[in-house]
């Protein structure tokens, strides 16, 4: 990818995983499987273009809502790949849960909190994983931070500022998102960083996630860099 710049944060909803298992007359569960596969394979290659972070939204706040079965699928499927860990220990990434974990049975909070705390120090880049996340959740929680901190005399009213209330979002020291991608063919953002996502770009593509490849991540990468970023200037 010669002459590209390459973003230094990107968001992706993984979408569609349902739909590509239905098109093939398959249980949603095996979409959410080959859509994991893919989420690996996509967070390899960010890290080979050389990003500082990634953010993937695997399961929302609003999932919970979804068949019992297919949540019990996924919750299974979380352990697998959090057990696997994304061959974390062959790579420099840091990894991130962002979200609330209390939703989570006691060895998937575990899992998340031992990966997070052997991961913490390293420099490479950092591979956020939205899982029970809900960025309305995201912002009330900083709220609520700031609140306690204000009234137990460890912060002023003064001191609230932008800065200061993204240091208590989830993705508190991270660039915000350059780009938020969402395949699958549809075009809202479904309660993602949206505090984060304030001078990002939306790209949006007719790609099931469980069939995204390496190319198309190339195709949004290219799409970005024809973009006229002005950050409200001229």
């Amino acid at each position: 990818m010669e002459n590209i710049t390459i973003p230094k944060h990107i968001g992706i909803i993984m979408d569609g995983n349902g739909r590509w298992a239905k098109k093939r007359m398959l249980p949603r569960n095996m979409g959410h499987k080959k859509g994991a596969e893919v989420f690996k394979d996509i967070a390899r290659y960010c890290d080979d273009l050389g990003m500082e972070a990634v953010t993937f939204y695997a399961f929302s706040t609003e999932n919970w809502k979804r068949p019992q079965d297919e949540v019990d699928g996924l919750m299974k499927l979380f352990k697998q790949y959090l057990i696997d860990a994304f061959d974390y220990e062959k790579y420099n990434n840091r990894i991130i849960f962002l979200g609330d974990k209390a939703a989570f049975n006691e060895e998937l909070r575990n899992l998340m909190l031992e990966i997070e705390e052997k991961t913490a120090e390293r420099d490479g880049m950092i591979i956020n994983l939205a899982l029970n996340y809900g960025s309305r959740d995201e912002i009330v929680h900083a709220c609520k931070e700031i609140a306690e901190k204000v009234k137990a005399g460890d912060m002023s009213v003064e001191d609230i500022s932008e800065e200061s209330f993204s240091a208590h979002l989830y993705t508190k020291n991270q660039p915000d998102p350059e780009f938020i991608l969402r395949p699958s063919g549809e075009k809202r953002i479904s309660n993602f960083l949206l505090w984060q996502c304030a001078y990002s770009e939306f790209i949006y593509m007719d790609v099931l996630w469980p069939d995204f490849t390496r190319k198309d991540l190339d195709a949004a990468i290219a799409e970005f860099n024809k973009r006229n970023r002005r950050f409200g200037g001229v």
